[in-house]
């Protein structure tokens, strides 16, 4: 049967404590009486009074700031105290202090496979506080122990049900790298469901530690390289296609010259190659020597004539 918090009975311990030690000191008066010439009654009366007052005296009890005590009679639960200060409640009977201070937890670094099967390290801090103190110590055995053995069970469920990253796949899947709020939130929904039998409220919990292990952490960083320049070179090739359209429409609009088929796919072919490739490009420069055959056929026509009017000149000499 689990029982709720209720406050326990109690009254101001600066009055009890008062009372007291007024009977203390009657007491010690009937003590010091009976010594003398009264009647040895006196003696008894005053010590019987002060071993009595060794039982209220029992029930005074100091609970700090932000603290709370659970109080027990003869193995029966009769409340809690949440309010600070100097209290007497029932004698002999049995205070357990518990913090109802904000608290923070981080897990040890796990290592979980996650969805796809990958092995993932995961850690997470979570953040509590204990808002039912007859819960946190009558029905869990030890609530800190309690939060670490559950934080663990919720963050292994949670690395298992999702993959560590996505790779080209539905943009609107969850993935541990990706979607740290969701995760987040279904952290803290789940642990707060389990937490709730030791009393405990969740304020928060987030992953701090989220890595792929050791033994495949190169191969999957090899694989993310991949994909991002993969990713990047299809941007560029897209840009590159734009730009060689671009260029041809505007060639044929401001410059009036209207370029062949086979002049646009040479044009477009040498914009990817420059704009896509990693390296610096050197421009090569086409010439129709078929419009200088005749230049060069007359330059060296000439050339032989040359040749041969200082042959002529020279046998002449001779």
């Amino acid at each position: 049967m689990v029982m709720e918090e209720f406050p326990a009975k109690k009254l101001n311990g600066f009055l009890v404590l008062l009372s007291v030690l007024v009977l203390l000191g009657l007491s010690v008066y009937l003590i010091v009486l009976g010594a003398g010439p009264a009647p040895d009654l006196w003696i008894h009366v005053g010590w019987v009074t002060l071993v009595v007052l060794i039982i209220p005296s029992s029930g005074l009890t100091i609970v700090p700031p932000n603290h709370g005590q659970v109080v027990t009679f003869f193995g029966k639960y009769i409340g809690s105290i949440r309010t600070s200060g100097f209290w007497f409640v029932t004698p002999l009977s049995d205070r357990q202090r518990v913090s109802l201070q904000v608290r923070n937890f981080k897990t040890r670094t796990l290592k979980v496979n996650d969805a796809e099967g990958n092995p993932v390290e995961v850690a997470a801090v979570i953040v509590f506080r204990v808002v039912d103190t007859e819960k946190a110590i009558l029905e869990v055995e030890n609530y800190e122990e309690f939060v670490e053995i559950q934080s663990k069970t919720a963050l292994r469920q949670i690395a298992a049900k999702y993959p560590y990253d996505l790779f080209g796949e539905d943009p609107r899947a969850v993935s541990l790298r990706g979607d740290c709020d969701v995760i987040a939130r279904e952290l803290h929904d789940d642990l707060q469901t389990r937490l709730a039998l030791a009393g405990l409220e969740v304020i928060d919990a987030r992953l701090t530690h989220l890595a792929y292990s050791t033994e495949v952490a190169n191969a999957m960083l090899q694989r993310q390289q991949a994909s991002a320049i993969l990713a990047a070179k299809q941007k560029i090739v897209d840009g590159a296609v734009g730009i060689a359209q671009l260029a041809v429409t505007q060639i044929n609009a401001q410059a009036g010259v209207e370029l062949s088929a086979y002049e646009k796919v040479a044009m477009i072919n040498n914009l990817l190659v420059s704009i896509v490739s990693d390296k610096a490009a050197q421009p090569v420069i086409n010439v129709d020597l078929r419009s200088l055959l005749p230049e060069l056929e007359e330059a060296m026509g000439k050339r032989e004539s040359a040749g041969g009017t200082a042959s002529a000149e020279a046998t002449d000499s001779d």
